[in-house]
This record gives structure tokens, C-alpha cells and sequence, in this order.
């Protein structure tokens, strides 16, 4: 067995203000990636003790997802199986070894901007990220990172507003 892969993090996020909006007004090389899998179980914490539900791409997703992308958290857009007709809703997605939690595998773990009345694993995820919305970090406590994460969200609802971005959604990638 391969020795496990260390990563080193900044300790904390910076203390800087956050810009609400990120990336170029179109998207540039290598966005948009586009990734897909078969939803599977991950390590059980977002929404239990982030309140933030996450579904997890799997791993042979996310290694070929590491050929194109850096560890870090991205937005952009995502559907599942044919829920609701196929539709299409705004995304965040922490793409690395989760620092705060001393991950020893590089996940791929989308939040979807949408409340959900049941799970859905098993179901096909299909993701277009957009662009980068910021290193991954580590945090001195479990409030500090749920309040990162928020400030995610929102960084990425503003930048997927703009037209080049909102365009990606009707993208066939998307469609089950």
C-alpha cells in the first residue's frame, strides 16, 4: 500500500475580507470541468455537524478530477438522476484532503444549493464547475469553517450570476 500523501495548509483562512464575486466575467481554461459519478457515502458530517448536506462524487472521479484541478473550493452548477425534470441548481464544491478533519483520501464533495426531502445516493451527480472560489483551508474550529462555508455560497450564487456563467446550466452535460 502507497504511503499516505501529506499536505501541507495555512492554519487558518485569512482574516481579509472576502470579494463576493470571483473569477473573470467568462470562464478561461481549464473551466468548465465537467465531472459525473454515481453518488456515494462519505465521511457523514455535512449535514450532520456542518448543517451543510454534501454528496460525494466518487473517488475515481475525483483522482481524474485532480489531473485538472488543484485542491480548493469551486462553484458551479449541478442535477441529479432526473430529479425534477433534470433541473439544474447553483453549486459549491470542496475538492481536496478537508485539512480541518485530517482527511487521508482527496474528496470531491458537492454541496447543491437546494433543500432535498430525500437522499440520493446511488443517483447519478453530474457537475460543471465553473471556476475557483478559494484555497482550501484549515480552521482553528468547527464555527470558523461552517462560517467560511457560508461565505462560499454566497461568493458563489453572486459569480454564478453573471450570463457567460449562467449560460453553463443548459449545457448537455448537465442532462441525465
Amino acid at each position: 500500500m502507497a504511503a499516505p500523501v501529506t499536505v501541507s495548509h495555512p492554519v487558518i483562512a485569512p482574516a481579509a475580507p472576502r470579494p463576493s464575486i470571483v473569477g473573470p466575467d467568462v470562464p478561461e481554461s481549464p473551466y468548465p470541468v465537467n465531472l459525473k459519478g454515481v453518488v456515494s457515502r462519505g465521511f457523514g458530517r455535512g449535514s450532520k455537524e456542518l448543517g451543510i448536506p454534501t454528496a460525494n462524487l466518487p473517488e475515481e472521479v475525483a483522482a481524474a478530477a485532480g489531473s485538472v484541478l488543484d485542491t480548493g473550493i469551486y462553484f458551479g452548477w449541478a442535477s441529479v438522476g432526473d430529479r425534477d425534470g433534470g433541473k439544474v441548481w447553483p453549486m459549491v464544491m470542496s475538492f481536496g484532503w478537508n485539512p480541518f478533519y485530517k482527511n487521508e483520501k482527496r474528496s470531491a464533495e458537492v454541496h447543491i444549493m437546494n433543500v432535498f426531502e430525500t437522499d440520493f445516493y446511488g443517483e447519478e451527480l453530474r457537475v460543471i464547475v465553473a471556476g475557483f472560489i478559494r484555497p482550501e483551508f484549515n480552521y482553528v474550529s468547527l464555527e470558523a469553517l461552517i462560517d467560511d462555508i457560508n461565505t462560499d455560497i454566497a461568493v458563489a450564487k453572486n459569480s454564478l450570476g453573471r450570463p457567460a456563467y449562467q449560460a453553463l446550466k443548459d449545457s448537455s452535460a448537465l442532462k441525465a
